[in-house]
């Protein structure tokens, strides 16, 4: 899925500027993280997942990648009450790295209030941010 170097950024989600990434249907999104942050991240080892039931707000922090490189934090790009996370990332966590956007999939959350997507970024604004991100590097 690399293109000259450059990251798969799909057409049709919403990204936030901390690398999750949203798919929205109806009142549900699913959040999983960013080809490019599983790139930085390197060989994920371990998810942290959030509970059932449990409510997450835009911006906060919701569970944890675990890299053989580092622990990053992932981030709820929408509030709601999370109804259903990837319990196969349990004993698949690379899933994370080898399809990002499909099978590895963090969360479904219930969206509480949709005009929070107008916060989060369209593939081309995301794809945008993270060359210029990548430049100051």
């Amino acid at each position: 899925m690399h293109f000259l170097n450059s990251l798969a950024v799909v057409k049709d989600l919403k990204y936030a500027e901390s690398h999750e990434w949203v798919k929205v249907d109806g009142k549900t999104a699913t959040v999983g993280i960013t080809d490019h942050a599983q790139d930085h991240l390197g060989d994920v080892v371990y998810v942290e997942l959030p509970e059932v039931g449990a409510t997450v707000n835009q911006g906060s922090g919701f569970g944890a990648v675990e890299s053989v490189k580092a622990t990053s934090d992932v981030y709820s790009p929408v509030s709601g009450d999370v109804v259903e996370v990837n319990e196969e990332l349990n004993s698949s966590p690379g899933l994370v790295n080898s399809s990002p956007y499909e099978k590895g999939w963090i969360m479904k959350v219930e969206i509480k209030d949709d005009s929070e997507l107008k916060n989060l970024k369209n593939s081309d604004d995301y794809a945008k941010f993270c060359e210029e991100e990548d430049a100051k590097h």
